[in-house]
């Protein structure tokens, strides 16, 4: 399976930095790819990273401020074959499940017409938190496919569920989804 259109975003948790490989992978696959990340993000991985390994510009907000260019929530979710947030922190997880829209990434699941996947990303105590069982029940039966969470040692020093898939994973997951679709 070569040259589908795929989204990725990106919201701010530790474990962002595996969204690098994710892409290199991706495109290894010859797959575009469009890194769409939310502002908390950027403090752990540079849109300049993003960019260089996707051949694309990194967007995040709804519009460009240097050239007034609008990023069309509305074009992406059309454009892809499908959407993959990764990682999912329990921030992201819980507007997602509840419709919420106040960035770009947020408008483009909402825009969407494509299948959306989430690999969570969170501390064992926050994925064990009954709000995020209800989300992740809510996004499952809205037809959101959920990669993960894995058991190991996560960003805090604890060991337990809660960490991001690798991305070997996601994209076999990626390519079950576009199989199916």
């Amino acid at each position: 399976m070569k040259g589908k259109k795929i989204i990725l975003g990106i919201s701010g948790g530790i474990a962002a930095y595996k969204s690098a490989v994710l892409v290199r992978l991706l495109r290894k696959a010859e797959h575009e790819v469009q890194v769409v990340m939310t502002e908390g993000a950027k403090d752990f991985i540079t849109p300049l990273t993003l960019s260089t390994l996707s051949g694309r510009p990194v967007l995040s907000g709804t519009h460009d401020s240097v050239s007034g260019q609008w990023n069309n929530h509305v074009e992406l979710g059309l454009w892809a074959d499908v959407i993959v947030v990764a990682p999912c922190t329990a921030n992201t997880l819980a507007k997602l499940a509840n419709g919420l829209c106040d960035n770009l990434l947020m408008a483009t699941l909402l825009s969407a017409r494509c299948p959306v996947a989430v690999a969570p990303a969170m501390d064992l105590d926050m994925w064990a938190q009954p709000a995020t069982k209800r989300n992740v029940a809510t996004l499952r039966a809205d037809g959101i496919h959920i990669i993960g969470p894995e058991s190991g040692e996560l960003a805090s020093g604890l060991s337990g569920e809660g960490r991001m898939s690798e991305p070997e994973v996601i994209v076999e997951a990626l390519h079950g989804i576009m199989g199916h679709a």
